[in-house]
């Protein structure tokens, strides 16, 4: 067998599915690994390109492979998506990984160091807390104007008319 120059793995909660093609796009392998023998099997192959979708948990692996003395590579999922040539399904995702990476104005995201992962989780948890905060005034402050509509109109003696034109006689 060949060495492999791309291998493309898909990520799945407990499965990864590995795609390895050559410098010439041929099929070298295919095989789906544990979490437990990803980097087994990765430190037993000569280094090459490691490519996979940039997600929270990629960012652990692309660090455990880098380690390895592997290219890791991350590239969005917006980039990935023209290439899968068939139904949806990871071997076909870790192909479209490998065939989206070898073109060759391909954008990749940063790989991101914990510290980083980290500091975006705290961002992305106070732009929530914003978020939900100004939900909040914007309540208030529309139960206060109608508690406001209403105390005006029972301090006039007025009464509630249910037909829309009763407000204009």
């Amino acid at each position: 067998m060949t060495t492999p120059a791309i291998i493309g793995i898909d990520l799945d909660k407990r499965t990864f599915h590995l795609h390895a093609q050559n410098h010439y796009g041929k099929l070298l392998f295919r095989r789906v690994l544990s979490r437990q023998s990803l980097l087994s099997h990765l430190a037993q192959q000569p280094a090459c390109r490691v490519v996979m979708e940039s997600c929270a948990g990629s960012h652990h692996w692309a660090r455990q492979i880098q380690a390895l003395g592997h290219d890791v590579r991350l590239l969005p999922p917006q980039y990935v998506k023209p290439f899968v040539k068939t139904n949806k399904n990871d071997f076909a995702d870790a192909e479209a990984i490998c065939e989206a990476v070898s073109r060759p104005c391909m954008r990749f995201a940063a790989i991101k160091s914990e510290e980083q992962q980290i500091l975006s989780a705290l961002h992305r948890t106070r732009q929530g807390l914003v978020v939900e905060r100004t939900a909040v005034v914007v309540a208030c402050a529309l139960a206060n104007k109608m508690a406001r509509i209403a105390w005006a109109i029972l301090a006039k003696g007025g009464e509630f008319r249910s037909s829309p034109g009763a407000a204009l006689a």
